[in-house]
């Protein structure tokens, strides 16, 4: 039997099961011999794919900028989804709130610590404006890396609840949040805007046959195919693109 082509991911939610079994059937179907495993937080993945347990990692952007910093001659962005290029966050406050400027905020209600979205980014940009206020940590699932939404949403029942002056939370998250009722539509501003950065990648560390097979393989599904649809769907997006590096500045200035 062939040598399995190995992806790490981290189950950061029950559907990353059926979503990676769907593809592991996909790509032995078409002759690529894979398989996965599943890691409970993103530093143990970075730690197996730098001792060499992984042909290729699903890494958030935090571990992208981990694992390309240990390994900064050897590290690759081969592939991500059209949904992880050109992001942004926002930082809400009341829209009853007297606050006009970064400067007047004291409690910053963030995500989990360890967040590119919902703390990292967002706070230095706040910091660059002439925030010094203090970050307020809502962590949950530590160690997925913001991929957990209940962070974010934590911090914005804290501004509701007024035990924080703002929330920062990925653009995406704030649209969701007000489609789902979190909060009314004239409840919040947005008190400041991110510049763009990107998610995140699928991350290796050496070329390979068999690395080239699933990157072609991967842009080549097509969100037509009904077999396809579904496990795009439940891994958000709609066409895998090449990897690119340029969107992780803000994060790189950040960490």
């Amino acid at each position: 039997m062939s040598k399995d082509f190995i992806l790490g991911a981290v189950a950061y939610d029950a559907k990353v099961v059926p979503i990676w079994e769907g593809f592991k059937q996909y790509f032995r179907a078409r002759g690529l011999p894979f398989d996965f495993v599943l890691y409970s937080n993103y530093e143990r993945q970075v730690a197996a794919q730098l001792r060499g347990d992984l042909d290729v990692a699903w890494n958030s952007p935090l571990a992208w900028v981990h694992t390309r910093r240990a390994a900064p001659a050897r590290a690759k962005a081969v592939a991500m989804r059209d949904t992880d290029r050109d992001l942004t966050s926002v930082v809400l406050v009341r829209a009853d709130s007297p606050i006009r400027s970064p400067a007047d905020l004291r409690r910053v209600g963030c995500g989990a610590a360890d967040s590119p979205q919902a703390t990292l980014i967002p706070m230095l940009a706040l910091r660059d404006a002439g925030c010094r206020g203090e970050a307020v940590h809502h962590d949950v699932l530590v160690g997925k890396h913001g991929d957990h939404v209940g962070g974010e949403c934590d911090a914005v029942k804290a501004l509701l609840a007024g035990t924080v002056d703002a929330a920062c939370v990925i653009d995406g998250n704030r649209m969701a949040f007000a489609r789902e009722g979190l909060f009314g539509p004239n409840q919040l501003r947005v008190l400041m805007q991110t510049g763009l950065y990107d998610h995140c990648n699928f991350t290796a560390l050496a070329e390979s046959p068999a690395l080239q097979t699933f990157v072609d393989l991967l842009l080549g599904m097509s969100y037509d195919d009904p077999a396809v649809r579904p496990l795009l769907d439940m891994e958000g997006l709609t066409k895998w693109l090449p990897g690119r590096t340029t969107g992780y500045a803000l994060l790189e200035r950040a960490v």
